[in-house]
């Protein structure tokens, strides 16, 4: 296990030696813990609308230069349908924090999709109450994303002001206690984030034993409160990815769209330091160029089969495969 002064060295490390054998040894950890075959989730960006304000998302609710769309619940079962037609075993359903959806609609697709598709289920909506928490799993709901974008409650209360800090993890302590397999994530490059911050984020993905974890860089939208300030690196990205890796084993990580959106061969080079994830996007074209929480992000004047068989190729030219299988969780024989 390392500590955190260690982690702190290697972000912090200037030898291109050193990170190459640690981008080495975290992708020698992924093959031992999670194999070689890379898990594809399609992604469904059903709404953008969002209640929250923070600072560094284009969907945030003060930025009126968004067009805002809602997917109807017909449309987003038929958009999970198309998803297992192109061979996808797992859908995520994603949306800024938006009211607008009834927990009977949301459990209502949640379960139709289950019976009728029979896919895994992966819901990213926000922080909701216990009970909603608790209705969604009985509906079906495999897994649950919440990202907590950075442990410093500090940074926390400057970037999310409406948000609060210890909710948030209450949340995922929530989603747990549920038997969801739970997610979260950070934002490398943040503004006013620290590497002993940075450090203090990996260690708490293996404290709170997290099944999935999402990293990406941060990317200033001109529209927020953040416009101009600088992006995160993808050598920052790669880093927290193989140090994340490392620390927590056997966690699912996606090689993010935000990786690929900063560097042309971001999530080809994620997946060779610890990334065993890769997320197609399912949404329909008409609404990608919507969901922006940063600008120039990849993919979204593509069709869904081109998004799928887009990322196979990347994988299979790595020399991976594409998982036969769902994708479950390893960190419970239950699972």
């Amino acid at each position: 296990m390392l500590t955190k002064r260690q982690i702190v060295d290697f972000l912090e490390e200037k030898d291109e030696v050193v990170i190459e054998a640690l981008f080495r040894q975290a992708d020698q950890v992924r093959k031992k813990y999670v194999g070689d075959a890379v898990h594809l989730r399609g992604l469904i960006e059903f709404s953008n609308y969002c209640k929250r304000d923070c600072l560094y998302c284009g969907l945030r609710r003060s930025n009126e230069n968004v067009v805002r769309y809602r997917m109807t619940i017909p449309e987003i079962f038929n958009t999970a349908l198309e998803a297992r037609n192109l061979g996808l075993q797992t859908v995520v359903l994603q949306s800024g924090e938006d009211p607008h959806f009834t927990i009977d609609d949301l459990c209502s697709l949640v379960r139709s999709i289950k019976t009728d598709i029979g896919f895994a289920v992966t819901l990213s909506i926000g922080e909701r109450t216990y009970e909603d928490y608790k209705r969604l799993k009985d509906a079906g709901a495999d897994r649950y994303l919440l990202r907590f974008e950075t442990t410093d409650p500090v940074l926390f209360k400057k970037l999310k002001p409406d948000s609060v800090y210890e909710k948030r993890f209450r949340c995922l302590e929530w989603l747990a206690e549920l038997g969801y397999q739970v997610g979260s994530g950070i934002m490398v490059g943040l503004p006013g984030q620290t590497m002993e911050s940075i450090a203090d984020d990996v260690l708490k993905f293996k404290e709170i034993d997290l099944d999935m974890v999402g990293l990406g860089p941060y990317i200033s939208h001109p529209n927020t409160p953040l416009q101009g300030s600088e992006n995160g690196t993808l050598d920052m990205v790669l880093r927290v990815t193989a140090l994340t890796r490392i620390v927590t084993k056997n966690a699912h990580m996606p090689a993010t769209t935000a990786t690929g959106t900063i560097d042309a061969e971001g999530r080809q080079k994620a997946l060779q330091c610890g990334a065993n994830v890769l997320m197609p996007n399912s949404t329909p074209r008409k609404y990608r160029e919507h969901y922006l929480i940063y600008l120039d992000k990849i993919c979204i004047d593509e069709e869904p089969h081109k998004c799928r068989f887009c990322v196979e190729s990347m994988v299979i030219g790595l020399g991976r495969t594409i998982s036969s299988d769902a994708g479950h969780s390893l960190k419970s024989a239950s699972c």
